[in-house]
């Protein structure tokens, strides 16, 4: 549990640092290709990490193809297409409030997907999704047109179903999975912010927008996968959803900003919020199916105390990946919506 909330919290971090470092760049690079630019430095980064390391988690399976699909579909392509959408119809203030239904949506989609949220998670949720609203609020109007809120929010749910996909593949090679992801929509915002009339900048510019987006994208989201993995969805994104407080505040030593009442409200909210989530407590007597799947495992845990076919088991704590069954049991310890606990309640 605490092992996925550090990886949210800093996958948080990095994401919240993306926003003052790259105002930084948004005055020589259009925004549209500022994204498409980020995620692609994530992408080309993650490709050459993943050719220097080796990994115990199981690769990608045809299988998986269709789930791979969806969260390039959702999270690369059609959230950051109607995002632009919205921007560019409603104001700054309304589209920075509206971003926070990421994090909601993501919640509600969890829950409709099987996963299980007690009221001290739900409130704990709350706090931070409400943490987040705070800091969009600010002086000035409301104004925008309904097509543009309807676009953003198309976004954030968009985002939330990429979320809840990726869940389902966090068995998997994270690092696999987010270069595929940050690739597919690289590859397609930078020709279009191009055929938008965007002009590529400098090569320092080009080179830092690639290395923000190595860093605030690839290990941010790879960090993410971890956190979905270890909390599930539904846990996982209120955490995440303290990236705004963390982009808060880093622009008062890196552009001047001074915080205002309501960010230390907000940041009041979202300890409030996080401390709850790393307090929490879930267990009872459940009953696991008997199941056969594959993913990377220790046999330190009740769960992975098998043989394997070769007679050759690895010592405790040496992660591996190979399919395997499970018998089914009846058991009771804390745990978290994860692989193995998809339970009714």
């Amino acid at each position: 549990m605490k092992r996925g909330v550090v990886c949210a919290l800093f996958a948080a971090a990095l994401f919240g640092l993306s926003a003052p470092l790259g105002k930084l760049l948004l005055g020589h690079v259009p925004p549209q290709l500022l994204a498409g630019l980020l995620y692609l430095g994530a992408g080309i980064g993650l490709s050459v990490v993943r050719l220097a390391r080796r990994s115990s988690d199981p690769p990608l399976r045809q299988n998986d193809a269709p789930l791979l699909a969806g969260v390039i579909l959702f999270g690369g392509v059609i959230g950051p297409l109607l995002l632009l959408v919205g921007l560019s119809r409603v104001s700054a203030l309304t589209g920075a409030l509206l971003l926070n239904l990421e994090a909601p949506f993501t919640m509600a989609l969890a829950v409709l997907f099987g996963e299980h949220l007690g009221r001290r998670a739900a409130l704990a949720g709350l706090l931070v999704v409400g943490g987040s609203a705070l800091l969009g609020l600010g002086p000035g109007a409301l104004g925008g047109q309904s097509l543009g809120a309807l676009a953003i929010a198309g976004a954030c749910l968009s985002w939330g179903l990429d979320n809840n996909l990726t869940q389902r593949l966090s068995s998997k090679d994270p690092i696999v999975i987010v270069q595929y992801k940050t690739l597919g929509a690289g590859l397609f915002a930078v020709p279009l912010a191009l055929v938008m009339g965007a002009h590529l900048p400098a090569a320092p510019l080009c080179a830092a927008a690639l290395a923000l987006g190595l860093f605030s994208y690839g290990a941010s989201i790879v960090l993410d996968v971890w956190a979905l993995r270890l909390l599930g969805a539904a846990r996982e994104a209120p955490l995440f959803a303290t990236a705004p407080f963390v982009g808060a505040a880093a622009a008062v030593p890196l552009l001047g900003d001074r915080p205002r009442p309501l960010d230390l409200a907000a940041a009041a909210l979202m300890v409030a919020g996080v401390w709850l989530l790393i307090r929490e407590k879930h267990g009872h007597l459940h009953h696991h199916h008997a199941m056969d799947h594959e993913h990377a495992h220790t046999h330190d845990d009740p769960h992975h105390r098998h043989a394997h076919p070769d007679g050759e088991t690895p010592p405790p704590g040496v992660a591996h990946s190979h399919p395997h069954h499970h018998d089914a049991m009846e058991h009771e310890h804390p745990h978290v919506p994860d692989a193995h606990h998809r339970h009714k309640h």
